[in-house]
């Protein structure tokens, strides 16, 4: 557990020259579609591990005095409430977030394009809410028959119809809360605009997944392919790449089989088209970084379990497919792996078995030990395997009382008294706040308060879907959080 599998500062020496390279092949203004996560790709760092959450943040503030900043959000996206799963938040509020965190590394976001926009209520509230805030916000529209229908694309009744987004640096990020915002569309539309006004430009993707100079089943594609299951994303062989150069690399399909309408588009925008294959548009230097394959195959084998059990869960909760978690044991057994392998599951469906089907939740320390907890009068499973993952790691005795019942039961009281919870145990973020005070003056509960940030990159398992708190607290810790597809109460509405 914690090995390095990654060099991350040759990652990052080698993405600069790679983009900067490729500006200077365009000899003007890059749009360089972002795919993934900018500066929390908590995916990549899982199955990369020497990867940190940030690199791309890193990179591009390497490059900042030509960076710009286009935040692109599907009106339709808007109009729905779709929620960005890893967050818990909506994707307008994502875009919020995204405007504030890449300002404040000192990226300069240039503007917001609404994607789709057919004046939906909630897409024109948020337009002017944007507008009231200082940013500038342009809108793209349908197009019939796109991406197909080339003629009518590359028009002025297609392309031409777009607002021109005024930009003024030569590296244009084209970014997006999640999936299917319209960034593609969006750098095409602009190639298109700048076209008209003879400026210099061209266009560049930059995913970290699927890696194309490793093998198409290598366990770190495969967990790609695990990670957009609910897309029915495929990995492939790029065949336009093989038969242009002779050489096998790996693309995914969605790219593949949109290739000739893109290449029939860059045509007809400016007479030829640039890249001969999918795999030519790509700017990704990750598996160049890759220092030790064997770290980077356990990491992703791991992750395509865990996102097995996310997907069980989300067809639990209403927000998944079925085919998706058939799609990821399918993948599993590509991998030749199955839950078996993550040590922490049974371990908590062990303790649950002990003390009567009751919660329990099992932590997989550094060293290999695997610590539990169970649900008790005062805490909840989570917070008990949390305390004595933490005394394990600061090298505390077992039976050490860290937070006194004196400070435990009066906030359990304004839980159930004042707040009229149902349940009176403590969530995570409680415990820690409890073991906080606790700290003030119990050296042991400040050693173990110490010891917390040990456990970042730990396993964890439930035998119950978690509170939304909890799990947020587990992921903020940095602990690899599962659960089995199980409620514990049978209510009907969960919080």
């Amino acid at each position: 557990m914690n090995k390095r599998g990654f060099d991350n500062d040759l990652y990052l020496k080698k993405q600069s020259e790679m983009i900067m390279k490729r500006i200077g092949e365009f000899g003007g203004k890059l749009y360089l579609e972002l795919g993934g996560k900018l500066f929390d790709d908590y995916h990549a760092s899982r199955v990369l591990p020497g990867f940190e959450p940030d690199t791309k943040l890193q990179m591009l503030k390497q490059l900042a005095d030509d960076v710009e900043v286009v935040i692109v959000i599907n009106a339709s996206d808007i109009e729905s409430n779709k929620i960005r799963r890893d967050l818990g938040i909506s994707y307008d509020a994502d875009v919020l977030r995204l405007i504030d965190a890449y300002t404040g590394a000192g990226l300069y976001v240039g503007s917001v394009v609404l994607t789709q926009f057919a004046n939906q209520p909630s897409a024109v509230a948020f337009k002017s809410k944007l507008e009231a805030l200082g940013v500038k916000v342009f809108v793209h529209y349908p197009i019939e028959g796109y991406p197909y229908n080339v003629s009518l694309i590359v028009s002025d009744d297609g392309f031409g119809k777009n607002d021109y987004i005024e930009t003024s640096r030569r590296l244009i990020i084209v970014t997006a809360p999640g999936p299917g915002s319209g960034k593609l569309a969006t750098c095409l539309s602009q190639l298109y605009h700048e076209n008209k006004r003879s400026i210099k430009a061209g266009y560049a993707k930059y995913e970290t997944f699927p890696i194309w100079n490793i093998p198409l089943k290598h366990p770190i594609n495969l967990a790609y392919e695990a990670a957009t299951a609910d897309l029915n994303d495929v990995n492939m062989i790029d065949p336009y790449h093989l038969e242009a150069y002779g050489v096998t690399t790996v693309n995914y399909n969605r790219d593949v089989e949109a290739f000739p309408v893109l290449n029939a588009i860059f045509e007809k925008i400016d007479g030829s088209s640039p890249y001969r294959s999918p795999t030519d548009m790509g700017v990704n230097m990750a598996g160049y970084g890759i220092c030790d394959d064997e770290v980077c195959k356990k990491a992703s084998k791991d992750e395509i379990i865990r996102r097995y059990y996310a997907a069980m869960v989300d067809v639990k909760q209403g927000r998944g497919k079925q085919t998706a978690v058939e799609k990821i044991v399918s993948l599993m057994n590509q991998a030749g792996i199955s839950v078996d392998d993550r040590k922490v599951v049974a371990a908590a469906l062990n303790r649950s078995e002990m003390t009567g089907g009751l919660p329990a939740v099992a932590i997989e320390l550094p060293d290999g030990r695997i610590l539990t907890g169970k649900t008790s009068s005062l805490l909840g499973a989570s917070s008990a395997a949390l305390l004595n993952s933490a005394k394990a790691v600061a090298n505390l005795p077992e039976d050490l009382l860290m937070i006194a019942p004196s400070i435990i039961e009066p906030i359990q009281r304004l839980k159930v008294n004042v707040l009229k919870n149902r349940s009176p145990l403590l969530h995570l973020d409680e415990t820690l706040i409890a073991l906080s005070m606790s700290a003030n003056t119990n050296p042991v509960a400040k050693k173990a308060l110490e010891a917390i940030d040990k456990l970042k990159g730990c396993e964890a398992h439930s035998t119950v879907i978690l509170s939304q708190v909890d799990v947020d607290v587990f992921r903020k810790l940095g602990i690899n959080l599962t659960c089995e597809p199980v409620y514990q109460t049978k209510r009907l509405y969960h919080k």
